[in-house]
């Protein structure tokens, strides 16, 4: 099937402008993919209004250096999931790396499951010590998810 039709995106970039995303993306420890989709969502917000490029040279450039507002006023669903192995727990550890982060659920009493993520999910969940989050298992795979 033709990329196209996958939904991909594609358009060329300068230097600079790869340059940028690259460093920002470093920063935030997050993929391309993952700032272009926020970027593309938090569009909506901006719909009213049209926004201009143009400009002096100093404006330009300040728009290249700000910090994108990367959150989304979209309402979020309540989670469905269609793995049947759906654990509700307690939040006991965070330790969060520079790429991934270790995230431990008390299920029960004394029956913990610890999980891999990326480090963007687990700040994304807002993941912290005492929340509820949920332990979702496919195959061998657990999966962290929270209402």
């Amino acid at each position: 099937m033709p990329r196209k039709e996958q939904g991909w995106v594609t358009f060329q970039t300068s230097e600079e402008e790869r340059k940028i995303l690259e460093e920002f993306c470093e920063q935030s420890q997050r993929t391309k993919t993952e700032i272009l989709r926020e970027l593309v969502r938090s569009l909506n917000q901006h719909s009213s209004a049209p926004i201009s490029l143009t400009g002096k040279p100093e404006e330009e450039e300040e728009i290249y250096t700000q910090k994108p507002e990367l959150e989304s006023n979209i309402p979020k669903k309540s989670l469905k999931v269609s793995s049947r192995n759906i654990l509700k727990g307690v939040v006991k550890r965070v330790v969060y790396g520079a790429v991934n982060s270790e995230v431990t659920i008390e299920i029960i009493h004394k029956v913990e499951l610890t999980s891999i993520i990326t480090r963007a999910s687990a700040e994304e969940l807002e993941l912290a010590v005492g929340k509820e989050a949920y332990a979702v298992i496919k195959s061998n795979d657990i999966v962290i998810a929270r209402e």
